[in-house]
């Protein structure tokens, strides 16, 4: 299906928008469900796709990325698809270079140590030369979904990026990274305004090339607290929103609903849902009820099963999905695991899971 080059324009016309209706929050007959890292190890297909190929270079081929977006839409019928890439594409654009360690995950070969490393970065970026081989996939993608499900686009926020820029890698205290925020509050601003520039416009850009929704990635909101984070990571979070929106209106593209994840920070709950994304993601950490009460009546939620739920046998998922249906109750949400799925699960827990969205979903509505 992912035969190569097409036009951003004529694309077939969408078959179930159950996921964009939930996320403007218009009325839906079930719940939609889509999984982050949906597109993963944990298929022995995309394990096959990728076997020869580095990381990144599969990233940067559009054909591989749309057969691996793919993927999971065949096994399950879920409601989105995702697609494909990873959110230190960003970095990469920025001109650091990253690879793909096994065993030990992405790692930047010089990361910034110094206030003066900033220099070194591109500080105005053709997101079209350098990410065009994103775009590329989204307009394949979207074509070849033949109006099945909506795309996802996606980013990852400021804040996450310079933590990695920073720490080289996975950091368990993102402590180098946190430190400029204490030593060099300027100089850390300075690049966080970078990202999010080459944010806006690459978002921008996904949704010119195809995609139908956005999310935002703060995976590591956790390691701020609340005022780090009011400081060096909602500003950016707000203005991403807003800058996306007003740029998609100046070039007469489509406006798409934007989806914020800010992983860990409970904190910010309220915040978020005044931030400018018409659906708020969450983590499993909270309550389904309290993420109501915290974030009001006008955004859509997203998430938060425990994605180690999926270990658990076939019928107990399906009980966790009744209970967290039941939390957020079965309109303005949209189902998923409140974190990406891990490579060693089974594929056929993926697939009870989102029957049971499904099912129970359709059960509550009727009754």
């Amino acid at each position: 299906t992912c035969s190569l080059l097409r036009s951003p324009k004529g694309f077939p016309k969408l078959k179930n928008d159950t996921f964009l209706r939930a996320a403007r929050g218009e009325q839906t007959e079930h719940t939609p469900v889509w999984c982050m890292r949906q597109a993963g190890r944990y298929l022995p297909e995309f394990r096959e796709t990728r076997a020869s190929q580095d990381f990144f270079a599969t990233c940067r081929s559009p054909k591989l990325c749309c057969e691996l977006t793919l993927q999971p839409l065949r096994r399950f019928p879920l409601d989105a698809a995702i697609i494909f890439s990873d959110i230190l594409v960003v970095p990469q654009a920025l001109g650091m270079e990253v690879v793909m360690v096994p065993g030990k995950g992405p790692t930047f070969t010089e990361p910034l140590k110094e206030v003066e490393d900033l220099l070194k970065l591109r500080q105005k970026v053709d997101v079209t030369a350098e990410l065009g081989y994103v775009f590329q996939a989204i307009t394949l993608t979207r074509h070849s979904l033949e109006g099945k499900v909506p795309l996802i686009g996606f980013s990852g926020a400021p804040w996450t990026l310079m933590s990695y820029m920073i720490e080289g890698g996975g950091s368990t205290t993102m402590a180098k990274a946190k430190s400029w925020l204490y030593r060099h509050p300027e100089a850390s601003h300075r690049l966080l305004r970078l990202l999010a520039d080459v944010i806006i416009d690459y978002l921008v850009g996904q949704v010119a090339a195809g995609a139908q929704a956005l999310q935002l990635f703060e995976s590591h909101a956790g390691h701020l607290g609340p005022e780090l984070f009011q400081d060096f990571a909602l500003p950016y979070i707000r203005d991403i929103a807003q800058s996306v929106k007003s740029k998609l209106k100046e070039e007469a593209l489509p406006l798409v609903p934007m989806i914020i994840f800010a992983k860990d920070a409970h904190y910010a709950l309220c915040d978020l849902a005044h931030a400018g994304y018409e659906v708020v993601g969450l983590d499993w950490t909270i309550r389904p009820q309290e993420a109501r009460a915290q974030t009001g009546k006008d955004v859509t939620l997203q998430g938060n099963l425990d994605p180690c739920a999926l270990y658990a046998p076939k019928e107990k998922i399906g009980e966790l999905v009744k209970k967290m249906l039941e939390g957020f109750g079965t309109q303005r949400y949209i189902a998923n695991l409140g974190h990406g799925l891990y490579p060693d699960m089974n594929p056929e827990h993926v697939g009870a899971f989102v029957e049971a969205v499904h099912a129970h979903s359709r059960h509550i509505n009727k009754h």
